[in-house]
């Protein structure tokens, strides 16, 4: 699932990755979803969802194990794949790996990135229909922190150091929230 702040961004960022995991014998979908402000939240998580249903009732002819899925995103898409992979509970998704997600999305508005790299505020209120006060309960229905418990699925976090667009500290704070639950995650 890819990147791009829910604002841009299509299903060719992966495309190395893509091959990578293909030539191992992976089959990959790459997916696209409605992009923010003009489809806000819930409209990319739906997608999301939806293009699972779409896999999992072509599984035949697309040539993948409908019961062995894993979500994979970047940025913006390791949100959704974390959403998604949380609160569905489905037993198909045996897995997800997030790269540098936002993890808790009120915490990143409260404490954004530089506005001299991104304007952070702006898109989360792009993305979820305004600021934390005006939005509330899409904040907490987007925020991945909130859902993770002992049913998850099995998690890779996958965060650098030094990010300056999305901080580290939502990937640790999931990770302790993970450990607790004793959901397997890399470190526990």
């Amino acid at each position: 699932i890819h990147g791009g702040s829910w604002h841009n961004g299509n299903n060719k960022h992966f495309i190395s990755l893509n091959r990578y995991l293909a030539a191992r014998g992976y089959v990959v979908a790459a997916i696209n979803y409605r992009l923010a402000p003009r489809w806000p939240f819930p409209a990319a998580r739906e997608d999301v969802k939806a293009a699972l249903s779409y896999l999992k009732t072509n599984a035949h002819a697309l040539g993948l194990d409908p019961q062995r899925l894993v979500l994979l995103g970047r940025s913006a898409g390791g949100q959704l794949a974390l959403l998604v992979a949380y609160t569905t509970q489905d037993p198909a998704i045996r897995g997800v790996v997030s790269l540098y997600a936002p993890i808790d999305l009120r915490w990143g508005y409260a404490h954004p990135a530089s506005p001299w790299i991104v304007n952070t505020q702006g898109i989360l209120e792009g993305y979820l229909g305004g600021s934390p006060d005006q939005a509330p309960t899409a904040y907490n229905a987007a925020s991945p922190l909130h859902f993770a418990g002992p049913g998850s699925p099995p998690t890779l976090l996958i965060h650098g150091g030094r990010d300056e667009l999305v901080f580290g500290i939502g990937s640790e704070r999931l990770g302790k929230r993970l450990a607790e639950a004793g959901v397997p995650h890399p470190g526990s």
